[in-house]
């Protein structure tokens, strides 16, 4: 056998057995003398020494050879060690080696295999299975298990039986680009990959499956980001004869279990909020709540007087920033700077200072008094001590500017601690929003979310103020979950897809096959997923999701590492009926 122990587990309790262990050196120290070599594996670094007057000079001299990420097996005695750290498992003891085998030369590695390396992220994307030697991204793929087995355990001891659908699909529109396929067999067809497996687990519903979940890949084909690739993971749920609570409830719970066992952290019941309170609170559908900065919306108190921007503007709203009265004027100068950024898009920024002394100055003190400014505190709710924010403009767009302003006020005031978790439902979103572009409504979940029941009739009169019987679970400001109750007969779908711009053979075309099923009995349902890769980075406590994916794509959605995508031979080309157009 190679090992009889990892790298992970000797302690003093094994001082004197004779042990087999294999691993990468992590360092080599040699004193000529003694040589002190870090054997490390997934589970830890052990200690061993070559000493010239207990080790045979053979083994003395091959020690003398290693170099970084050599690949080796030793045997000998675990010895207590004469220093010890406190800093390792393995601590107290080392190796005292007799027999030393190279299992594998290596080369030196482009970046230091350590915690803090001083690779850059586009070579340590090129070499990738080296990066995931070193321990933060190991441990957050440990993580990523850990999750993954919790999501199991959890759902299958409530009934839920895991279901695998298929990869390669028909082309449906759900919002993002889709992933194609050629197929050789059918030429000028395509398949498309899933963008979620949303019909599929409709149909087993219609089978009678009743709870079905998987955790499966997903393909979109859109820009990237930090928390954004373009094949990703979804814990994918479903289940029949339900109303919203039972689907709140079940994920909650889910939630919660994987909130207490990964993290140690015991929560209550999840608040609630509409869509149209969070947006009007925080400015977007996905609020992080750990720390304060409502809106307070400053047009009844703030228009009017005789300054023109805020007169002229749709909306005037601010926020109270706590303690920051007493930011000098570099630091509110940053600030209107960063709002003035294209991807932020202001064009200017008001603030006021509400002193301790209970006094108020402000940068518009020409048009308004003390009395205009404490109103303006009432409504964000600042105290002394606290600077008001303020932004004006068209409503929408200044609530998206003033959202992004709050976590970035938060942030660099450290108030968003990765190690507090605030759960959040975000429910009764719009079933449609218009889209300028196309002149028509779009479906802002997907074509198969139910709407509420008691919107109905407004589908013919006002569809934009149509709710829809969906819910989304946010998570320190992110969006971690979400579903909705399905349409489940085929009237109600029929009249969804006419209000989404389908005509019948559309229609048909597109999901006849779903349509079909649901005239052979489909049963109430509804589900939610969650999206893996963005609930583990959180849980694990980062802000990106690319530690905890072994092999992820840049920005430009290429793996450096194996050079995809890539061209593919003429004859392989021609097989798929397919020609390349030249840029």
């Amino acid at each position: 056998m190679y090992r009889s122990h990892n790298c992970g587990e000797l302690t003093a309790s094994h001082i004197n057995q004779e042990v087999t262990l294999a691993g990468w050196v992590q360092k080599v120290r040699n004193k000529g003398f003694m040589i002190w070599v870090d054997l490390r594996d997934r589970y830890g670094i052990t200690q061993l020494i070559f000493d010239e007057q207990r080790t045979e000079k053979a083994v003395q001299d091959l020690a003398a050879t290693l170099g970084r990420e050599f690949v080796i097996q030793v045997k000998g005695t675990v010895i207590e060690r004469e220093s010890k750290n406190p800093n390792m498992a393995t601590g107290d003891i080392e190796i005292l080696v007799k027999e030393l085998t190279i299992l594998n030369a290596a080369q030196l590695p482009p970046f230091t295999i350590e915690d803090e390396t001083d690779g850059g992220e586009d070579i340590r994307m090129k070499y990738r299975y080296l990066d995931i030697r070193r321990n933060p991204v190991k441990n957050s793929l440990l993580f990523r298990h850990k999750v993954a087995m919790e999501v199991r355990n959890y759902l299958s001891g409530k009934g839920f039986i895991e279901v695998e659908t298929p990869v390669l699909i028909k082309s449906t529109p759900e919002g993002a680009r889709d992933f194609v396929v050629p197929s050789r067999m059918n030429p000028g067809q395509f398949y498309a990959l899933p963008q979620s497996p949303q019909t599929f687990k409709q149909l087993l519903m219609v089978g009678g499956m009743d709870k079905y979940f998987q955790i499966v890949k997903c393909f979109r084909d859109e820009d990237l980001r930090a928390d954004r690739q373009p094949e990703f993971t979804q814990i994918d749920c479903e289940m029949s004869f339900i109303e919203q609570e039972d689907i709140i409830n079940m994920f909650e719970g889910l939630a919660s279990h994987l909130l207490k066992e990964l993290k140690g952290v015991e929560t209550g019941k999840f608040p609630r909020m509409t869509y149209d309170e969070a947006m009007r609170k925080y400015g977007n559908d996905k609020p992080d709540i750990r720390f304060g900065m409502e809106f307070g919306e400053l047009n009844a108190v703030a228009q009017h007087k005789e300054f023109a921007v805020f007169n002229s503007s749709e909306l005037v709203v601010g926020i109270a920033v706590p303690g920051a009265a007493s930011y000098t004027r570099k630091q509110i100068d940053e600030l209107i700077e960063w709002v003035k950024r294209p991807q932020v898009g202001a064009t200017g920024m008001v603030y006021a200072k509400y002193e301790l002394d209970g006094s108020l100055k402000s940068s518009v003190d020409k048009f308004y008094d003390q009395d205009d400014l404490k109103k303006w505190a009432e409504i964000t709710g600042a105290q002394p001590g606290d600077l008001i924010l303020v932004l004006s403009g068209d409503a929408h767009k200044t609530r998206t500017r003033l959202s992004a302003l709050r976590m970035e006020v938060a942030t660099r005031l450290g108030l968003r601690n990765p190690e507090v978790f605030a759960p959040l439902w975000v429910v009764d979103f719009p079933l449609l929003e218009w889209d300028e572009e196309s002149e028509r409504f779009h479906a802002m979940h997907h074509p198969f979310t139910s709407p509420k029941p008691e919107d109905m009739a407004l589908l013919e009169t006002n569809p934009g103020a149509v709710r829809a019987n969906a819910y989304d679970l946010v998570l320190n400001g992110n969006e971690i979950g979400g579903g909705s109750i399905r349409i489940h007969d085929k009237a109600t779908q029929s009249l969804m897809f006419k209000y989404l711009g389908f005509s019948e053979e559309e229609a048909k075309n597109q999901f006849g096959f779903l349509m079909d099923a649901f005239q052979y009995g489909a049963p109430p349902h509804g589900g939610l997923a969650f999206g893996m890769d963005r609930l583990t980075a959180i849980l694990g406590g980062q802000e990106t999701i690319r530690d905890f994916i072994a092999f992820p794509k840049n920005n430009s959605g290429r793996d450096v590492m194996i050079d995809a995508p890539s061209t593919i031979a003429d004859a392989q080309l021609d097989e798929l009926f397919i020609s390349v157009k030249q840029q």
